[in-house]
């Protein structure tokens, strides 16, 4: 028994060693990751995309932090990237007016105090309240803050904003930020020290309490500790990171205006974070990822982008609640236990199927769209590089039988895809088990 002890005692610090060196590479590898990216995308526009990929991981981690982490469904969270936007563009022009020694790279944590300061504020009262008492709260305060964004035209600018110069900051070896790329390394910096500070909180004591009071509150109470207190610290951090977040894009684009603190923005992190994946830290960093890469790409295909985000949530919420993170997670086991391979054959028909509901549903969308929306142009539109003529039947009936070919190989694939995950867990299990 003592020779068991023993070896269990000397086996904990050795893989103890392991996931630290473990964590270590994965920060190493994204940091490797961010270093190399301008090396394979060096176009502007490509740059300018992952600028605000990295700006997006920041707000949307901070998001999490209230939502995933603390259970604080927020409708008003863009309230504090925005005002750290507002308080960092006037910081630059104060800089650049009184001719500080300020370099560029340390304004980002003006934004971040803002964000803090206004977090200690508007927390104090929110957060006294959990569920959706919290929710309706955070809607009214940022409804608050947008309508004076309006109001308020000597700090927000009104509809304008407020304009600000990045090259004229002082410089640090001859770097004045005008081109992109150094923007983007500056962006990415960033995004690497709050990752790492975000995530390093999620281990603390601190972090695991969030968790507790985000799955029963009542008992977290009971052993002592204050749900209150929980909830209005970690809406402080989470505002602090906003701030930084917002400071980075008023750096980016040099302009602020009242769209940083208005609902959309809030909705449009509320999306990332949740298609992401809430319940793991990596989840809204795939989703901050994707929905800025949709954003821009979408947006140049068709008018009513939107629409196909909201369908996207929804599909989310339906059918995987645990977000991309938690679908790409769930296989890691049979990926440990080399039977993911099976589950290849049954997924391609799936996502074949997915693809051709989707086509036939996106065809209708868009059609309905150009018939009742843009009809002056005529009823001929393009679409998958093929002209339709919306006022012909045709386009209709191709469209319909897309949708139920599709929703008709879904069902009889489901099945066969259903059974090969089966089969492929009782392998995996079988395996671990040997």
């Amino acid at each position: 028994m003592t020779q068991i002890a023993e070896t269990a005692g000397m086996a904990t610090p050795a893989r103890d060693r392991f996931a630290m060196l473990r964590r270590s590479g994965i920060w190493i590898v994204a940091i490797l990751l961010f270093a190399g990216l301008p090396l394979v995308f060096r176009s502007g526009s490509a740059l300018t995309m992952l600028s605000l990929m990295g700006i997006m991981i920041i707000f949307a981690l901070s998001y999490n932090m209230l939502l995933g982490q603390t259970g604080m469904l927020s409708f008003g969270h863009a309230v504090y990237y925005g005002l750290g936007a507002f308080f960092v563009v006037h910081a630059m022009n104060a800089i650049i007016r009184a001719r500080y020694p300020i370099p560029l790279p340390v304004v980002p944590l003006v934004g971040g105090i803002a964000g803090l300061v206004f977090a200690i504020i508007f927390g104090s009262v929110s957060t006294r309240r959990g569920g959706t008492a919290f929710a309706m709260i955070s809607l009214g305060l940022a409804e608050l803050v947008a309508s004076s964004s309006l109001i308020l035209r000597g700090f927000f600018g009104g509809e304008e904003g407020i304009t600000t110069n990045r090259t004229r900051l002082f410089r640090i070896l001859d770097i004045n930020f005008g081109a992109q790329i150094q923007v983007y390394y500056l962006i990415a910096a960033w995004c690497i020290v709050c990752m790492i500070a975000m995530y390093a909180l999620t281990r603390t004591p601190f972090g695991r309490m969030c968790n507790a009071v985000r799955e029963n509150p009542e008992r977290v109470e009971f052993i002592g500790y204050s749900p209150t207190i929980v909830r209005f610290i970690a809406f402080c951090l989470s505002g602090l990171f906003a701030g930084v977040a917002g400071g980075l894009a008023a750096i980016n684009f040099e302009i602020v205006n009242a769209s940083y603190v208005g609902v959309q923005q809030s909705g449009v992190v509320l999306l990332a974070a949740y298609i992401g994946g809430i319940g793991h830290f990596v989840g809204p960093v795939l989703g901050a990822i994707l929905v800025t890469y949709l954003q821009i790409m979408l947006s140049d295909v068709t008018e009513i982008w939107q629409l196909y985000f909201g369908l996207m949530f929804i599909a989310v919420v339906m059918f995987a609640p645990g977000g991309l993170a938690g679908l790409l997670l769930m296989h890691a086991p049979l990926l440990r236990a080399r039977v993911l391979h099976r589950l290849a054959g049954p997924y391609l028909l799936l996502l074949a199927a997915a693809l051709i509901a989707a086509a036939g549903a996106i065809l209708v969308i868009e059609l309905g769209h150009h018939l009742m929306a843009k009809a002056s142009d005529g009823s001929v539109m393009r679409m998958f590089g093929v002209s339709f003529d919306t006022a012909s039947v045709s386009p209709w009936l191709i469209a319909a039988t897309l949708v139920a070919a599709g929703a008709l190989l879904t069902r009889i694939v489901w099945p066969i895809a259903t059974q090969a995950w089966n089969d492929a867990i009782a392998a995996a299990r079988t395996g671990a088990r040997s």
